[in-house]
């Protein structure tokens, strides 16, 4: 059996992961036959290595994965980072206040780097409730004080999408801006992507974009599609992702990654 493509990408959260936060068997063996047939399977996800490794573990992933939006790419196997790039604080600190001159006061957290980079959460950001672990600080200041991967952004009357084109417009040559997912808007490096981390942890497998196949759900995911040889959005994905996608599978509660990785399986066996 010949699998089409040499490397699978997966975005996690509205993807990979059903909304409870596993992976289900179907999806699994999918991606198990996947890489029997001799394709790579990368994980790459906004979210940094702290906030992932359990996750990689559950599943008994060994490979490569690139976390914090490309800041990072992670050997599982080994629980070593391999690169990571961290964000300038005084060059985000002036692009927040361009954008609280054009919007006003943003509530901020900031995810600190390292393999234990904590997230810190700052007076009146709203976490999502779930198992990922959280610092809160009373004073912002504290939110600066070690390195950092990136910055989240909320604001109390905008939405996502609002808040993710006013910041852009305030700050695009300074940053970048990206919405992530739900309540989930993030300052990053300029010119960082999930295709720059992505393209990093190909070149160490000695594949290609033109190699791969990838899966996402938000608008973080646009430039992995476009380095990627073939898109496929969720059901569930944003309307910026489907856009851009040559494919929309089912959501992440109904397998579509599984769908798509069967469907492909069968035609090449």
């Amino acid at each position: 059996m010949t699998f089409p493509y040499k490397l699978v990408a997966t975005d996690l959260d509205g993807t990979l992961l059903r909304d409870d936060e596993t992976v289900s068997g179907r999806t699994r063996e999918a991606l198990a036959a996947v890489t029997a047939a001799g394709a790579a399977h990368i994980i790459v996800t906004g979210r940094a290595v702290p906030w992932t490794r359990h996750i990689l573990d559950d599943l008994g992933y060994e490979g490569l994965a690139v976390c914090g939006q490309g800041a990072q790419v992670y050997h599982a196997g080994e629980h070593k980072l391999l690169t990571s790039l961290t964000l300038d604080r005084q060059l985000a600190g002036l692009a927040l206040s361009k954008v609280e001159a054009e919007v006003g006061p943003l509530a901020l957290a900031a995810s600190r780097d390292g393999l234990d980079g904590e997230v810190m959460v700052g007076p009146g950001y709203r976490v999502q409730e779930g198992p990922l672990p959280a610092v809160f600080v009373k004073d912002p200041a504290e939110l600066w004080s070690a390195p950092l991967n990136k910055v989240y952004i909320q604001h109390p009357d905008l939405d996502d999408d609002a808040l993710a084109t006013a910041a852009r417009a305030a700050v695009g040559n300074l940053v970048d801006v990206v919405m992530a997912g739900p309540g989930v808007v993030e300052i990053l490096p300029l010119g960082l992507s999930k295709a720059t981390g992505l393209s990093l942890a190909a070149r160490r497998l000695g594949v290609k974009g033109a190699d791969t196949l990838a899966f996402g759900d938000m608008p973080n995911d646009i430039p992995m599609f476009a380095w990627a040889r073939r898109g496929v959005a969720m059901a569930n994905a944003h309307a910026d992702l489907k856009a851009v996608a040559q494919e929309i599978t089912t959501s992440n509660e109904d397998d579509g990654i599984a769908v798509v990785l069967e469907r492909l399986l069968q035609t090449s066996s």
